[in-house]
């Protein structure tokens, strides 16, 4: 049996046999899933032909790894806690033997309205158990899932079921998020206009409003679903099989469907899960994103799943009906581990403290972080009034490309270092590489984050277009992965990511990392959230612009800003990294998972205005164009 790694001496032997005795690491954390035959090779293939394979020849149904042994184990254990937008509305728990029964039901619904092994099948829904039943019935059957978040717009939408040429569509009638409510359905109507692959779309009532329904199309799920046998076989699988697209957006063109297989993904999952967040039987984890991100299948669909825990699965927003909500299900559900994004971090710390004061929080014992790099403000107040300073914080750093976390501390195993990722999991192996591609040896160090070999979960391509896939992450260093962050790594080996390589800024020949500068300018306490960009400069070649949300939205009392953040900046990082520009903001533009648009506010910063691309995915496209008019007028 392949345990849990529990010690720093085990991490350290156990990340040492991982990389020089690959093929017997993998089999034996292989050993301890359900396989229906057993594969032929460990690992094959390489990034230079792109042709990389894990446990190529055997054959499984991932979702027998997520349900069926854990019924057969502990059937009446609580699987998920589903949490509504809305306190006072009735919250809902699954045992495993009845999310198995969901997911039975979901499996024949699909199979009887013409779903194959193969057939893609697209989810645009809200945070209810039937988007996780119908993710997980999709594995059952072998078909691949593309779930597309609730929140983009007609036109992402139509894009991403075109791509993929999906044949089912499953949506809720509306959905609730906060106090806004989200027509799905009438968004799914304008979207699949022209997507000519869509054979039916089935929808779930969740709000109970009146929608259009298309004869011969449109079918009620919750119909569907109450008449389904919750019996099914499920589907043998290759290992290689296609899982899941999903799709990410890329600095240039149009979003790429990264497409993962079964068996590696599986096992990655699982086993980062395991060892990142070390959750025991009796303990609740909370993962705060939507299954419509990476971070929601990995570790809300499957990671969670796979190793049998209970979860609680959340509809709402961390704000509604007021700031405390995060904390009050914390203490509702007994959370132990609570995984979120600096994002939702800073937008609490915001808030005041009162709101996190008057809560609990004595259940939890470890934090985590994801999505982007955590400056170090948010990372103390997290520790301090969420964690109470006895809850380690894993900052996890993965990608929607590598399946699952890569570079994280184990909690309470390997250190927690304020900011940095630190040590990279069993598999993992990093390498930093200067801008000729060369490995830079040593420690300290700083450059490009790059894999050297692959690893169980990474994406095997971009769904119909493996030259882009070749192209976008294996043309800049040949025969590495390359991440597109930039990272440094301290004495000890620990690394910690500076942010994207495009937002390194090159300052008079110094390159200057915008998390760093943001670290310091976020420490000022009249600041609620900043963003840092290069822009072209005459005589430095680039200079540094800030957009700012102050706490105090009037101009005037703003006026000495500027001089004392770049007093603090002198001080923490030295006068090249000073401020040139800066913008007061009342928001900057972000993406549905809570980034902030970097690349649009580059552009903004440049004058560029008329090159931002579809702005329309955006949470708040608005924020773009107050800023341009703030940027226009100074």
């Amino acid at each position: 049996m392949h345990n849990r790694i529990e010690s720093v001496e085990q991490y350290k032997s156990s990340y040492h046999s991982s990389l020089n005795e690959s093929e017997s690491y993998w089999s034996k954390v292989a050993d301890t899933f359900t396989w229906k035959k057993e594969w032929n090779s460990v690992t094959s293939g390489n990034f230079e032909e792109l042709n990389v394979k894990w446990f190529d020849g055997a054959k499984l149904n991932i979702t027998e790894n997520c349900l069926d042994r854990h019924v057969q184990n502990h059937p009446d254990k609580i699987a998920i806690y589903w949490e509504p937008n809305d306190p006072s509305d009735l919250a809902i728990s699954f045992t495993y033997a009845e999310v198995l029964e969901q997911v039975n039901k979901f499996s024949n619904v699909l199979v009887e309205n013409g779903v194959n092994k193969g057939d893609r099948v697209c989810f645009y829904m809200s945070m209810i158990p039937e988007l996780l039943f119908g993710v997980l019935a999709c594995a059952r059957v072998g078909a691949v899932h593309s779930v597309v978040f609730g929140g983009f717009s007609a036109k992402a939408l139509a894009g991403r079921v075109s791509d993929c040429k999906a044949k089912l569509l499953i949506t809720n009638d509306q959905a609730y998020r906060g106090t806004k409510i989200i027509p799905l359905k009438k968004i799914v109507d304008e979207a699949i206009q022209g997507c000519e692959s869509v054979e039916k779309v089935l929808v779930f009532n969740r709000t109970g409003a009146e929608v259009p329904m298309t004869e011969g199309r449109d079918i009620w799920l919750n119909d569907l679903l109450a008449q389904a046998s919750d019996t099914f076989r499920p589907v043998e699988m290759n290992a290689e099989d296609p899982l899941f697209i999903l799709y990410t957006s890329g600095s240039t063109g149009t979003p790429k469907g990264l497409q993962h297989t079964t068996a590696g993904y599986m096992v990655w999952a699982s086993e980062t899960f395991k060892n990142v967040f070390q959750a025991g039987k009796n303990d609740v984890y909370w993962c705060s994103a939507d299954i419509g991100w990476i971070t929601g299948h990995s570790y809300i669909a499957y990671g969670p799943m796979l190793n049998g825990v209970t979860q609680v699965m959340f509809e709402g927003v961390p704000t509604f009906p007021d700031p405390s909500r995060f904390w009050q299900v914390c203490d509702k559900y007994k959370v132990s581990h609570f995984y979120t994004a600096p994002t939702a971090i800073r937008a609490l710390e915001a808030c005041g403290p009162e709101h996190v004061e008057k809560a609990d929080l004595s259940s939890l014992k470890v934090l985590g972080t994801v999505g982007e790099p955590i400056n170090e403000d948010a990372w103390n107040w997290y520790n301090e009034k969420v964690g109470k300073k006895k809850c380690p914080i894993v900052d996890t750093w993965w990608q929607t490309e590598t399946g699952g976390i890569m570079i994280s501390s184990l909690a309470g195993v390997t250190p927690s270092i304020p900011c940095h990722a630190t040590l990279p999991l069993p598999g993992v192996e990093p390498v930093l590489v200067n801008d000729k591609g060369e490995k830079i040896e040593g420690n300290p160090a700083q450059g490009n984050l790059c894999i050297n070999r692959p690893w169980p979960g990474m994406a095997r391509t971009i769904y119909g277009d493996h030259e882009r896939y070749r192209q976008t992450y294996f043309s800049t260093y040949p025969g590495k992965y390359f991440t597109g962050d930039g990272a440094r790594r301290d004495d000890d080996g620990n690394y910690r990511i500076t942010g994207r390589v495009d937002d390194v800024i090159n300052v008079s020949g110094h390159r200057i990392g915008t998390a760093e500068v943001e670290d310091v300018i976020d420490e000022h306490p009249e600041v609620v959230e900043a963003a840092v960009v290069g822009f072209p400069h005459d005589i430095k070649g680039q200079g540094i612009m800030a957009y700012i949300i102050p706490k105090n939205t009037n101009d005037s009392d703003n006026e000495g800003i500027f001089e004392l953040l770049n007093e603090m900046i002198t001080k923490d990082i030295g006068p090249i990294a000073k401020l040139d520009r800066i913008v007061l903001a009342n928001d900057l533009p972000k993406t549905r998972s809570g980034k902030i648009m970097r690349r649009i506010l580059r552009k903004v910063a440049a004058g560029e205005f008329d090159q931002l691309g579809d702005i329309s995915t955006l949470l708040n496209p608005e924020a773009v164009e107050s800023i341009i008019e703030k940027v226009k007028a100074q």
